[in-house]
């Protein structure tokens, strides 16, 4: 994938938080880890009574409004995306909740912040997006105060595999499309490229797998990663899809997927 085509696929992709959404909702519907990713995520963080930490790729903010409980008044966090939907949707997201952080638009390769400016940096699941990924860790230890972290989570190369096993007979490149997303930063390989730019770098996966009983939220998956399907998938192979899905659960139970997340703490 072209540099032009991976930006255009972000900004239609991530232009509002809908797609973002649906996925989300199916871990939280039928994941097995009965704690959390966010909770796992924020265990992770070592942040002081006084600091302040940037989130690069915020989403609609959930990682925040997961663990409001857990904020502390001393913290200025400021939350930025690439998308000027997204961060409109984080800011109301995070005022529903009655919670208070800043907002910016921002791009992870120029960070528009001072040098030594953050004590943490936060990349959830989005550097895998970043088109030039080493000029954005090189912006990401520039904004980094001596001996700040950055933590950044990604999955692995077999993340969730039997979902697109289902749509091989209609689109036979489907794992190469899929991975295409996320290859450039995995935990397989994002080790290597963290150290090329950070002297401690440690990761930690999340134990978890999902048991979908509802094969409309598990279609509603496939559709929302147009990036992936990119309409390839005519009605009748979602018919298709859908009857093999049901099979599945009346015979097992559930649909089993596996999952591959994690974390790198960078220091």
């Amino acid at each position: 994938m072209t540099l032009d085509r991976q930006r255009d696929s972000i900004k239609v992709q991530y232009q509002d938080d809908r797609n973002l959404n649906v996925r989300m909702g199916l871990h939280e519907r039928f994941s097995t880890n009965p704690y959390g990713w966010s909770n796992w995520v924020s265990d992770h963080f070592t942040f002081a009574d006084k600091a302040r930490i940037l989130e690069l790729g915020c989403g609609p903010g959930s990682l925040w409004t997961a663990n409001r409980q857990r904020l502390s008044s001393g913290w200025r966090v400021i939350l930025t995306d690439f998308s000027t939907g997204m961060v409109a949707r984080a800011r109301e997201t995070v005022a529903e909740e009655e919670m208070h952080c800043d907002f910016a638009v921002a791009d992870a390769q120029s960070v528009p912040f001072p040098d030594a400016y953050f004590d943490s940096v936060v990349a959830n699941h989005m550097l895998y997006h970043v088109p030039d990924r080493r000029r954005a860790l090189l912006e990401i230890r520039r904004v980094l105060k001596p001996g700040g972290y950055l933590y950044a989570t990604t999955v692995g190369e077999d993340h969730m595999v039997e979902i697109w096993d289902l749509l091989l007979p209609y689109i036979p490149d489907i794992h190469d499309r899929v991975y295409e997303v996320v290859r450039g930063f995995t935990l397989q390989n994002g080790s290597d490229q963290l150290a090329e730019v950070f002297k401690h770098v440690r990761s930690d996966e999340y134990p978890d797998r999902l048991q979908v009983t509802d094969a409309e939220a598990l279609l509603a998956y496939v559709k929302s990663s147009p990036t992936a399907v990119i309409d390839a998938l005519t009605p009748t192979h979602i018919e298709a899809v859908r009857a093999s899905i049901d099979e599945r659960i009346a015979a097992e139970g559930a649909f089993g997927i596996r999952k591959s997340s994690g974390i790198f703490v960078v220091r």
